[in-house]
């Protein structure tokens, strides 16, 4: 069963509700609370971010994304031609095995709005859920990294051409 997503610009509401948004470690890496909100929430709202809101069938806030330069994490070698894709899921819904069928959505509506010649992704290492869905969704690591800040390791990932 495939997910119904439609994709909206980031508006505020959803900005504030994804910033309060919960992982149970070791996923709270991804927690945006942890960082200076104001400064999130701006950069969730500015358009040059290209930040979406997922919503579902019942309009209710299922996953953002974003495209671009606010999707590579520092360190990384991002100098290949590709659409930087960033993907967050409500948490309450992670961990249910819908994971590809969110990355497919993203992947088509990018897809169709930036006909990019290949797709990268940035994952932690240690996130091998979210490794096993964008391999699932053709996606093949082509460098790991350390990042400065914390010594955090991740993997690029890219697919070389949409799919149809």
């Amino acid at each position: 069963m495939s997910l119904i997503l439609t994709f909206e610009p980031m508006d505020r509401a959803s900005a504030v509700e994804v910033v309060h948004w919960h992982y149970d470690a070791p996923y709270d890496l991804y927690n945006l609370d942890s960082y200076d909100v104001h400064e999130t929430l701006s950069d969730l709202l500015d358009p040059e971010n290209a930040y979406y809101a997922l919503r579902d069938e019942r309009g209710k806030l299922a996953a953002f994304c974003c495209f671009g330069p606010d999707a590579e994490v520092p360190g990384g070698d991002y100098s290949a031609e590709a659409l930087d894709v960033g993907l967050g899921v409500r948490p309450d819904l992670t961990g249910l095995g819908s994971g590809l069928d969110y990355v497919l959505a993203v992947l088509g509506f990018a897809t169709a709005e930036y006909e990019p010649a290949a797709f990268r992704v940035t994952v932690a290492l240690f996130n091998q859920r979210a490794r096993r869905v964008w391999e699932k969704a053709g996606f093949v690591e082509v460098q790991r990294f350390r990042r400065g800040s914390d010594g955090r390791t991740f993997v690029v990932m890219m697919r070389p051409k949409p799919r149809p």
